[in-house]
């Protein structure tokens, strides 16, 4: 993938947040007023789906990263056996593509991390934009 389509697919999710997260902090914070003290039923369940999907919201960002981290890794540990066994088949990197292939990964682990976040986000502003009470 190249450079551009990794920062223009890091806009993108960071716009389509920047827009779904105010509505539903306002859509929850509205119900949370509206509940009282003594919640219905159907608002006790959306507090539980609330404070647990952000736990596995969090689970599943950290364990994306994680795999991401290691494919990177193994690439990078592959790069360098070839680079040992076969110097001549491999092609010498510079320093800018060191470092350009550096950020390339850090764009890859943060991506991975956000599209769990990304997902729930568009999700729940599609589902609590749609009910009304």
């Amino acid at each position: 993938m190249s450079a551009r389509n990794r920062s223009s697919r890091a806009t993108q999710q960071a716009i389509e947040l920047a827009f779904a997260v105010p509505q539903v902090v306002a859509q929850r914070t509205l119900r949370l007023t509206t509940a009282g003290v003594q919640p219905s039923l159907r608002d006790q369940r959306e507090f539980w789906l609330m404070g647990s999907e952000k736990i596995l919201a969090f689970y599943e960002s950290w364990f994306a990263m994680f795999a991401e981290a290691g494919r990177i890794n193994q690439q990078i540990a592959l790069s360098m056996l070839q680079a040992y066994w076969l110097p001549w088949m491999a092609p010498m990197p510079g320093f800018g593509s060191g470092a350009s292939r550096l950020r390339h990964a850090a764009l890859d682990i943060a991506h991975k991390g956000v599209v769990p976040i990304h997902r729930r986000a568009l999700a729940n502003a599609n589902r609590l934009g749609r009910v009304r009470r």
